[in-house]
Formats: C-alpha cells, sequence, structure tokens
C-alpha cells in the first residue's frame, strides 16, 4: 500500500512544500550561478526513470562550458566555480528536482538516475534498479553515495527496491540530512564527479 500509493502523495505534498520553503535559495543560487558561469544556471539532462523512461532532469549547473586550446570542454575540477563548488557542498544543486519530484517523474527517495547510456550495460539485477522511480538522495547515497564503487552503488539499489517501505524511507531522509550536515561522500577520491561506468567497475 505504501509503495504504490502512499509513497507518491507524501512526495508531492513533501516536494510541493519543500519549493515553497526554498524559494528564495532557488532564486538566489540561481542568480550566483548564472553570474558564476555566464550561462544558464540549471543543468538538464535526459535520465532514465521508472522502467527506463526518459525524462529530463533538472539540477543547478555547478560547473561551467570553458573549454581548453583543443575546443574540448576542460576537466570536471577546472570548471567547478567557487560558487558551485559551495552549492555541491552542500547539496543545493539537488533542490530543483523538486519539480522532478511535483510532476513525478521521480521521488524523494530511490535509486540515483543515472546517464541513459549505462542501460545496456546493466545486468539482470541491475536492471532492477529502475522497478521504482528514482530518488534525489536513496540508499546508495547515504552508505557513500560518491566515494564507493559502481558496484556497492548497484547493490544498495537493488536492496532497496527489494525493502522499500516508509520506515526504510525515514531512515534514508533522515541520514541524508545528516550527511548534507557533514558534507560527507559528495565526490570520490579521484575527481570532482563519479568516474563514468563501464560494465564492470
Amino acid at each position: 500500500m505504501y509503495r504504490s500509493i502512499f509513497k507518491r502523495l507524501l512526495d508531492f505534498s513533501i516536494a510541493l512544500i519543500a519549493l515553497i520553503v526554498f524559494s528564495p535559495i532557488i532564486v538566489l543560487a540561481g542568480l550566483l550561478l548564472a553570474i558564476a558561469n555566464r550561462d544558464n544556471p540549471f543543468f538538464i539532462q535526459k535520465r532514465p526513470g521508472l522502467h527506463g523512461k526518459i525524462f529530463n532532469i533538472i539540477k543547478f549547473k555547478t560547473m561551467n562550458d570553458e573549454k581548453g586550446t583543443d575546443g574540448n570542454l576542460l576537466p570536471d575540477a577546472q570548471r567547478l566555480t567557487a560558487v558551485g563548488a559551495f552549492v555541491r557542498k552542500t547539496s543545493m544543486d539537488e533542490i530543483p528536482q523538486l519539480i522532478n519530484v511535483l510532476i513525478g517523474d521521480m521521488s524523494l527517495i530511490g535509486p540515483r538516475p543515472l546517464l541513459p547510456q549505462y542501460l545496456p550495460l546493466y545486468n539482470e539485477d541491475q536492471q532492477k534498479r529502475h522497478d521504482v522511480r528514482p530518488g534525489i538522495t536513496g540508499w546508495a547515497q547515504v552508505n557513500g553515495r560518491n566515494a564507493i564503487s559502481w558496484r556497492q552503488k548497484f547493490e544498495y539499489d537493488c536492496w532497496y527496491v527489494k525493502n522499500v517501505s516508509f520506515l526504510l524511507d525515514l531512515k534514508i531522509l533522515s541520514l541524508t540530512l545528516k550527511k548534507v550536515v557533514k558534507s560527507e561522500g559528495i565526490s570520490s577520491s579521484s575527481s570532482a564527479t563519479m568516474e563514468a561506468f563501464n560494465g564492470h567497475n
């Protein structure tokens, strides 16, 4: 009952209230990022959601589009602006995803939506992460986020899918708030963002 009905009702209600409460932060962060990036403050990208259906995820854009002499984008760490680093450290870059939750693309809690090109790389068990709506935070995020391997992430995701419950979501939400305060697991040990999944790592 919770998984099929009440989870969606809670997602909608909480996302609506949170968007209203955070609206001043969204406006301020958007203005600062627009100045820092000299561009659109929002990052919009296609991601697979429930049952692999593609949707547009909305986040704050924490990196600029500066390119090197070869015409290619500079490494992530070099494109991460000071404002973007703060926004990412405080997890404020995730706030716009409340819009995705409101319209039903995402849930507050669930496996993180990854890139569409990863879909054919998943094994049979890993594909099950799409049996629920993707989340702003999830079991993998409170157990390491970008600091753990892809294999570990998928194991946590699949475990969550099998054990969805109100109490588990409440626990994940509580642990997420704790990690946001401590800024734990924001980046992997080797880069500003997680390395790409290749089907084996």
